[in-house]
């Protein structure tokens, strides 16, 4: 992948790049929650887990621009996870190939995200959740200054964060709230008015993790 031969102005996209590059045969690392119990609780679920996917999409930086990840507000009107700051996805339907095609399809319904404005890097390990899912994480790279258009049906509102920020692990924070009447631990983070907490901070913030305690090995050595 051409990609992964460039060299960006951002270090910690370029350190984002390198990470996926090197780890993107054998078996990925599991996605935990930051509270042991909810892992537990997942396991603990009868039915098979569904399949879901979604996508971090990253965007391109230039000489003036740094990264950006884009995330989602969900429509009020959903009956699950209303209002809550999300990536955009959804689950796994039967025509799709694989985790890769279910998110850039779902990022397609719902931001108006094309998926041929999409570079796939690569993708993470899966997390359980409590609702039924299974859900793979995918990296994708897009240009900065795509129009993207919410479905109002499921999305909101459409936000960036800088990548700089969500990659520094020292920018979550630990909370409690209460789930089926038990307290449990959540990680969380706040930027400007929005509250990124869940199975959103806890995908990003395990990226962030693994990016960081990354030993950096070239991309030619891997190839």
């Amino acid at each position: 992948m051409e990609t992964r031969k460039s060299k960006f102005s951002d270090p910690i996209l370029q350190r984002l790049v390198d990470y996926l590059c090197a780890t993107q045969t054998g078996d990925r690392k599991s996605i935990s929650h930051a509270d042991s119990s909810i892992n537990e609780l997942v396991r603990e679920v009868a039915a098979p887990l569904r399949k879901a996917a979604v996508l971090i999409p990253v965007t391109r930086s230039g000489p003036n621009t740094a990264s950006q990840i884009v995330l989602t507000v969900r429509s009020e009107n959903l009956k699950s996870h209303a209002g809550q700051i999300s990536l955009p996805g959804g689950t796994r339907e039967d025509h799709d190939s694989d985790d890769i095609e279910t998110a850039l399809r779902e990022s397609e319904e719902e931001i108006g995200l094309k998926p041929e404005d999409v570079e796939v890097l690569g993708q993470l390990g899966e997390i359980a959740v409590p609702s039924g899912f299974c859900v793979t994480p995918i990296i994708g790279l897009v240009d900065s200054g795509l129009s993207l258009t919410p479905c109002p049906i499921e999305v909101a509102a459409i936000f960036q964060v800088p990548l700089e920020l969500l990659l520094n692990p020292a920018s979550y924070s630990s909370s409690m709230m209460t789930f089926n009447q038990i307290p449990r631990k959540i990680l969380e983070l706040t930027y400007g008015e929005y509250r990124i907490w869940g199975v959103t901070a806890a995908i990003l913030y395990h990226l962030a993790r693994e990016v960081e305690s990354f030993k950096q090995d070239s991309c030619e050595q891997k190839e």
